[in-house]
């Protein structure tokens, strides 16, 4: 078992931070607006509004006990999952799946007509399709019948 963690107000804490340099104090705000029509964040702030009436405090303290882990180091833990998710993302599909992706999109942005924009929308669509394929259809990893391969029907767990 671990020893109980620093005092936060013990030696080195401050207003705003925990008893290292480097621990920021957050204090959880729900938050419901207002915001101008025109608010270019408009769609961020609506969905943080969304939320404001949540607990998530409750899922955190149910889960450090079931795990006998700190609620900070999980709450640390969403918080950094949640804000590296871009990272994960190029990580899931990979840094030339990121630039084919761009390519239709910054032709049509060099090109600046709606034509142009419509033709990148198709291409992205057709691209982002065959990436989704193996998560709809099992069937492209059937074996292939006839032509003197032997058919072994569907894949195990298919």
């Amino acid at each position: 078992m671990s020893a109980p963690g620093p005092d936060p107000d013990g030696p080195g804490a401050s207003a705003g931070r925990g008893a290292a340099d480097d621990e920021a104090v957050v204090r959880l705000e729900r938050w419901k607006g207002p915001w101008p029509d025109a608010d270019p964040d408009a769609n961020f702030k609506a969905d943080v509004a969304l939320y404001a009436s949540l607990d998530p405090m409750a899922t955190i303290r149910d889960l450090s006990r079931s795990l006998d882990v700190p609620e900070g180091a999980i709450v640390h833990y969403v918080l950094a999952k949640y804000c590296t998710g871009g990272s994960g993302g190029l990580l899931e599909i990979g840094p030339s799946m990121v630039h084919r992706l761009c390519e239709p999109i910054d032709r049509a942005e060099r090109a600046g007509d709606d034509a142009a924009r419509l033709d990148a929308y198709r291409q992205l669509r057709d691209m982002i399709r065959w990436l989704r394929l193996p998560l709809v259809d099992d069937a492209i990893y059937r074996a292939p019948r006839g032509g003197g391969v032997e058919d072994s029907g569907p894949v195990a767990g298919a």
